[in-house]
């Protein structure tokens, strides 16, 4: 609801002016609309499968926490690919990427007894980077044949006087040096590109120089830096939009 105020000329807005309830309904029926598609042959520009594949990539990395930890509560890992490049008129595809790791871990902030240590649960997250290249084997279709641009120069027949030095009905016959011609002729071909289908990641995340808490529990030690191994399994493919006749 909005109000005027005639003593400062002033509009005043009140809230919840307006009052809204709503019903939920189970269930709506719908009524299925025929597809009107082409029914003759044609030629449609779609992906090709080119190839699939699971590539093994091994990382070894060190991590260094901001803090001195107790132990690793929890790792939330995720995979993400930065490049994923087929080399054209090879087999060999580039590859880059990252793991993210969210690291949860405890931290000593009281001192400890025989008894009991106490902390609080902080978290860091890391992304750690691989590469590699793989060799591919086309196990799908084979990639389209690159169509290399050409540029092809031209002259012009000239035919022109000579100095004095040469007899008067003699000519020069030559190309034009005056100026320069060319014909270019540039073909866009389509690069082949990844799918990422799945990926699975074995990790080992073993505490760098881990030292016994003196007067603490029995076993419990602090680090701050671990050693990170992993053997990360990456299902791709690899495809290309291509001309294919449909009937």
């Amino acid at each position: 609801m909005v109000e005027n105020s005639s003593q400062t000329n002033e509009i005043v807005v009140k809230q919840n002016c307006v009052d809204v309830s709503a019903n939920v309904v189970e269930s709506c029926e719908n009524t299925p609309i025929r597809i009107e598609g082409i029914t003759d042959r044609v030629i449609a520009k779609i992906p090709v499968v080119l190839a699939k594949f699971n590539v093994q990539v091994n990382v070894s990395a060190k991590v260094k926490l901001p803090e001195i930890a107790l132990e690793i509560k929890n790792v939330k890992i995720k995979l993400m690919l930065t490049q994923c490049m087929l080399l054209q008129d090879t087999n060999t595809l580039f590859i880059k990427g990252l793991v993210r790791k969210n690291i949860d871990y405890s931290t000593i902030e009281k001192c400890p007894t025989t008894k009991d240590v106490c902390g609080d649960i902080r978290h860091c997250t890391v992304n750690i980077p691989f590469e590699c290249t793989t060799t591919v084997e086309f196990n799908g279709f084979p990639p389209a044949e690159i169509v290399p641009s050409t540029w092809k120069e031209f002259q012009y027949f000239q035919k022109q006087k000579l100095p004095n030095n040469f007899a008067e009905k003699d000519r020069l016959l030559s190309g034009d040096l005056s100026e320069f011609n060319q014909n270019s002729t540039e073909y866009y071909n389509d690069l082949p590109y990844c799918e990422l289908v799945n990926s699975s990641i074995i990790n080992l995340d073993e505490y760098l120089n881990r030292k016994i808490i003196r007067n603490g529990p029995i076993q419990e030690g602090v680090f701050e830096e671990f050693e990170e191994k992993m053997t990360i399994n990456i299902v791709l493919r690899v495809l290309q939009h291509r001309l294919v006749e449909i009937n």
